[in-house]
């Protein structure tokens, strides 16, 4: 009795030790750093001063589509001609279409040419629509780092009678020289050429604002 008293006392010990090994040995491996992941949005400010308005209604923002594969919140970047590759840890804070739909009313608004420029979600009902579509929206690394924006626009008028309700549709693709190929470049790059886009669309729409069809009932 004394003797199997004594060989679990012995294996008390030993497993007792065993533990302590190893706990110390899982405190002694290196720990790996977690991965960093970063939110990037595209916000350009529109500067200089506003235009006179040429209407006293409201602009109302429609829909905004973007085409695959730039339609999602990762980066994208361009390595071959055929051959695109998404960021997983570097995204838009939102969707493309989101951002330049947000950056479109905003730059609008400050440029004053309607009376204002209400978002999608609005309730107002609205004589005159401007939609986008996003067809490009990447950084090309082929040649030289460059960010390539290309967006059109679709400005039509509200009225079920009229066959061909569009007043205005315009395509621009603006590339952006990158000073490195880093994911914040590319995103500045962007915005850059948003805002170059923007500005040369609301000199457009300015003159399509001189000369719109009647509202709706009028």
């Amino acid at each position: 009795m004394r003797m199997q008293m004594m060989k679990n006392l012995r294996l008390t010990k030993l497993a007792a030790l065993l533990l302590i090994i190893t706990a110390l040995s899982a405190c002694s491996l290196p720990k790996r750093p977690a991965l960093e992941t970063s939110s990037w949005m595209l916000a350009p400010e529109r500067t200089g001063a506003p235009y006179k308005p040429r209407s006293d209604l409201w602009l109302k923002m429609g829909s905004s589509s973007t085409t695959p594969p730039f339609d999602g919140k990762s980066l994208v970047y361009r390595l071959g001609d055929q051959r695109y590759e998404k960021d997983f840890y570097n995204t838009y804070s939102a969707l493309p279409n989101e951002m330049v739909g947000n950056a479109t009313r905003q730059w609008l608004n400050n440029a004053q040419i309607f009376s204002m420029t209400v978002g999608q979600g609005n309730s107002f009902f609205p004589y005159y629509i401007l939609q986008t579509s996003i067809e490009e929206f990447y950084g090309d690394y082929r040649v030289r780092p460059e960010a390539v924006v290309t967006i059109e626009f679709f400005l039509t008028a509200t009225d079920p009678q009229k066959r061909n309700p569009v007043i205005g549709k315009n395509r621009y693709t603006k590339r952006v020289a990158l000073k490195d190929s880093t994911p914040q470049a590319l995103v500045q790059g962007q915005q850059e050429a948003l805002a170059q886009i923007l500005k040369e669309y609301e000199v457009v729409l300015y003159k399509y604002a001189g000369n719109l069809p009647p509202p709706l009932g009028q």
